[in-house]
């Protein structure tokens, strides 16, 4: 069999689909991806525009086997991904026992077992695995052995695969046919890509600033005070290296003083810290750019994502929704993590299927 799975040889369908980070990784790994689902219409744009597949807003929890089905069509390789949003499984609802969202990692499950897929992929936060009372990981993986595949899974720490980011996330592989294994790491600790790497050439901006190029690469306006903390912050330091007068009250509390990372700067030779949907922000986190005197841009938070530099996430003139384009980046799933979970099912395909 050819490498590259042919257009109707296998297809992909993308729940949880967002902005298409999961797709885009797919797409070019060579695979068909027949439609993304989401009940964010604002992700829209961002998914069609740069990824040749049609968006379809819609909860899960409506969703029915026979329009999935539909979209499969007659491909020879069925193949049903998604990432569950991960609020859910945050430290904050592990204790909160009436959230309402805990059941759409089982929606996810539903639907798996009414359409009956070859291959399954869940990408999720690694905090899941710890998320015992309910059980609803566990859960998932019983309901996917029940219904015959082989099932891996495995937290994977996104730098060793290239990823300028340290970022970890809990995949699940799942087939009819065999076990699934993730591809080898490409990196190791002597050549992680770095945010130097990434970002070192885009234009320099002050705070508050637009870039007139490219309307993504803008950043958040900083108070005087905030100005004075990032001027005083050195790459991977913390509100330790400040003038006593710039520290928040917090910081002088036995409960702030883990907090070091917030008001920070990236370091240029090291990936970045996790891109969250706040990283725009300066206190929410080491978001300051390692040498201006800002946060990062949404731009560079997209290529810290991994996301293709040409990548378009609103329309020509359109306004930047900070929050909203913000929200989601960092929700994303990373392309290039796509592109390792697209690989390891292709690799899987050639061996256990023929065109």
């Amino acid at each position: 069999m050819n490498n590259k799975p042919s257009v109707n040889f296998s297809k992909v369908i993308d729940l949880f689909c967002g902005i298409g980070g999961l797709t885009n990784g797919f797409i070019q790994e060579g695979f068909e991806v027949a439609a993304g689902y989401d009940i964010d219409e604002t992700c829209r744009y961002a998914y069609e525009n740069n990824n040749n597949s049609q968006f379809i807003n819609k909860d899960v929890a409506l969703i029915e086997a026979q329009e999935i089905n539909t979209l499969f069509n007659e491909a020879k390789v069925k193949i049903l991904v998604g990432c569950a949003p991960c609020q859910p499984f945050s430290s904050y609802n592990f204790k909160n026992e009436k959230t309402d969202k805990w059941f759409l990692l089982n929606q996810f499950a539903r639907l798996i077992d009414e359409t009956n897929p070859d291959i399954v992929s869940m990408e999720n936060v690694s905090q899941l695995l710890n998320f015992k009372k309910a059980a609803i990981f566990t859960n998932f993986v019983n309901s996917l052995v029940a219904k015959g595949y082989h099932v891996s899974y495995k937290v994977v720490s996104c730098q060793y695969y290239g990823l300028p980011q340290n970022r970890k996330r809990l995949v699940l592989l799942a087939s009819k046919k065999a076990v699934i294994e993730l591809v080898p790491p490409t990196h190791s600790k002597d050549n992680f890509v770095t945010v130097k790497d990434t970002i070192y050439d885009l234009p320099p901006l002050a705070h508050g600033q637009q870039s007139k190029a490219d309307n993504l690469h803008k950043c958040a306006k900083l108070n005087d005070l905030n100005l004075k903390r990032i001027r005083q912050s050195i790459p991977g330091g913390s509100w330790k290296d400040w003038d006593k007068e710039l520290q928040l009250k917090c910081h002088t509390k036995e409960s702030g003083q883990g907090y070091v990372s917030v008001y920070g700067r990236m370091n240029w030779d090291s990936p970045a810290p996790t891109i969250t949907t706040q990283c725009y922000g300066l206190g929410n986190g080491r978001f300051g750019h390692p040498e201006q005197d800002r946060a990062i841009s949404l731009r560079e938070a997209a290529l810290l994502q991994s996301f293709p530099k040409n990548y378009s996430f609103t329309a020509p003139n359109a306004l930047v929704h900070t929050r909203v384009l913000g929200t989601h980046i960092g929700n994303a799933v990373p392309p290039l993590l796509g592109k390792i979970i697209a690989q390891s099912i292709k690799t899987h395909i050639s061996q256990y299927y023929y065109d």
